[in-house]
């Protein structure tokens, strides 16, 4: 199918799941966790209490309730036994905890509520002119009697949307923050606020646009091949036009080979390695891979290495998942620090 589809396979009793598909070729997956797993999640809200500070790590242990604890890093943590909020902002490493911020935020999707961050913002890709003024006119109203420690940023998608769907989404999220708040004070570490799940995350984060369509049904991935798709992602290589790829998730990191084939020559080396470079931050968003990742190229020329980076980083761009190229090593390897924002494939429940 042409165009730009979201499928939506619904909770029913279990884990619900959302996919992007482009020209009917998987571009995102997203897989709720089973209910009963007790990680936490990224984005839920915790009544949290500090612990002790762990000076040669940078932070500190926090507990989160029922057995579950993070990790709060910073020079300025809270002071020990002290209650505050807490909002996880990415998956745990194995064996360790995930990562909180003491600074939540309400993510929708034309609007993110900042407490302890006052002010109206307006996306900088929001060109100025009378759209721009016409959504800081909207924000201020829309946020009038806001408390003084409530700050609130418009998304880019806010420009397109109908004025009132934009106000009533401030009010949706204002009206969560202000529930978070009137049971904060009292109790011992819990969860006070849920994760989205996979459909939230979609209609939220997707673009929706006139050429895209939507689809709700308990078998919508099923129907696509989606989940034929996803457990070809469960194995190591990645065939591309030219050559292949190999990732491997260990503890430590995660480690891709790019191959040539059966071409030794230069020229099939360089395409090899471009390809994958623009392959690659899909294969990763798609796996739920992140961490430290290590690109070992095919045989590359020092001056071809700009090439290379030019490629991924445009991908990355596209990609939306927050990376940095930490550059070259000694031996030739391309070093990648990318956000655990995914789950690892692995460790979600397949249909």
């Amino acid at each position: 199918m042409k165009g730009r589809q979201i499928l939506i396979e619904p909770r029913d009793g279990g884990s619900g799941a959302a996919a992007l598909m482009i020209d009917g070729r998987l571009e995102d997956l997203l897989i709720d966790p089973l209910d009963e797993d007790p990680t936490p999640r990224p984005e839920a809200i915790y009544r949290a209490v500090a612990g002790r500070p762990m000076k040669g790590a940078g932070g500190m242990i926090v507990e989160l309730g029922a057995g579950a604890t993070g990790f709060l890093r910073g020079s300025r943590p809270p002071a020990q036994g002290a209650r505050f909020l807490a909002q996880v902002t990415g998956w745990a490493e194995p064996g360790k905890a995930p990562p909180v911020s003491a600074r939540p935020k309400l993510k929708g999707r034309f609007a993110i509520l900042t407490p302890g961050a006052p002010g109206l913002n307006v996306s900088r890709a929001v060109p100025e002119g009378p759209a721009r003024d016409a959504l800081a006119e909207l924000a201020a109203r829309a946020f009038a009697g806001a408390p003084a420690d409530l700050g609130l940023i418009l998304r880019t998608l806010a420009a397109e949307a109908p004025p009132d769907a934009v106000a009533d989404e401030i009010a949706a999220l204002r009206a969560r923050w202000d529930a978070v708040v009137a049971v904060m004070a009292d109790g011992p570490p819990a969860r006070l606020l849920d994760a989205p799940d996979a459909a939230t995350i979609a209609g939220r984060d997707w673009t929706l646009d006139a050429a895209e369509t939507v689809e709700t049904h308990p078998e919508a991935l099923a129907r696509a091949g989606v989940w034929e798709t996803a457990a070809e992602l469960l194995r190591p290589v990645v065939a591309l036009g030219a050559g292949s790829l190999v990732i491997e998730a260990t503890r430590a990191l995660v480690a891709v080979d790019v191959n040539t084939g059966g071409d030794p020559s230069t020229a099939a080396a360089l395409q090899a390695n471009l390809a994958a470079a623009r392959e690659l931050p899909r294969q990763l968003r798609l796996r739920g891979l992140g961490g430290q990742v290590v690109v070992d190229f095919a045989p590359l020329a020092k001056p071809d290495r700009p090439r290379i980076e030019t490629m991924l980083r445009a991908a990355l761009r596209r990609d939306g998942i927050e990376t940095s190229l930490a550059g070259w090593t000694p031996l030739g390897h391309l070093e990648l620090l990318r956000k655990r924002a995914r789950r690892p494939l692995t460790q979600l429940p397949l249909r």
